[in-house]
């Protein structure tokens, strides 16, 4: 009886989100290191498209990318919770519908916490700014914004957080199958990339706002998964 809580806590240090900490501070510097060059890679695509955002209104990128992504995302995630809600009082599935359960909070969080974000730093889109297309100043993001410019709510970047919050695939699939977390963290890092660069082009977003929405999308997901511990039906799957 004991050493039940030794075996507990053994397990819970075993798990992928206590071995992954090194990652944020990795990500932090990422994202200081862009903000560095946001501005010039900014020019250089606005440069490369003629001196205005011609894929402003691509069909693959606005269409497709942007606005049928944030569909198929949003579904996917529709999909999952049906799922789970059908097979939740079913004891063959509950080795899944419990983390499947950690995997839509976690989703729908790292969406929620970039919207919250968008609302309050109060940056503007790169087509927004003068030599970019638009007219108004750069304010930094720790900047004060002068009282006289209109609002603006472009950091981080939602779209790539739409593909980047699915990195929690990794830590549901840890729990699921073990020799799949990696293809799941490589499905929620190729379509948060995959947004991203779609917006970077159409010129609606910086590539430190993606980078900062991965930051986010990374960090909820392995709290959510640190702060979750497994029951022992789950562990003993």
């Amino acid at each position: 009886m004991s050493s039940f809580p030794v075996r507990s806590l053994s397990r819970s240090l075993a798990r992928p989100s206590w071995r992954l900490p090194w990652s944020l501070p990795v990500l932090l510097l990422a994202w200081w290191l862009a903000r560095h060059v946001d501005l010039a890679v900014a020019h250089g695509l606005f440069h490369w498209e003629g001196d205005v955002w011609s894929l402003k209104r691509s069909v693959l990128l606005e269409a497709a990318l942007h606005r049928g992504g944030r569909l198929l995302s949003q579904a996917a995630w529709a999909g999952v919770l049906v799922a789970t809600l059908l097979h939740w009082r079913s004891p063959a599935s509950q080795a899944w519908t419990r983390p499947a359960a950690r995997l839509l909070l976690s989703v729908f969080a790292s969406v929620a916490c970039v919207a919250a974000l968008k609302a309050l730093t109060h940056m503007d889109c790169p087509w927004d700014l003068a030599g970019l297309g638009g007219d108004r100043a750069f304010v930094a993001l720790f900047e004060a914004r002068p009282a006289t410019m209109p609002p603006a709510a472009c950091f981080p970047a939602a779209h790539a957080a739409g593909g980047y919050a699915w990195v929690a695939l990794y830590f549901f699939l840890s729990q699921v199958a073990p020799r799949w977390r990696r293809a799941g963290l490589a499905v929620g890092l190729v379509a948060g990339a995959v947004f991203g660069a779609a917006q970077q082009l159409r010129g609606a977003h910086f590539l430190s706002h993606d980078i900062a929405s991965l930051a986010v999308c990374w960090t909820v997901a392995w709290g959510v998964d640190a702060l979750s511990a497994p029951s022992p039906r789950e562990t003993q799957a």
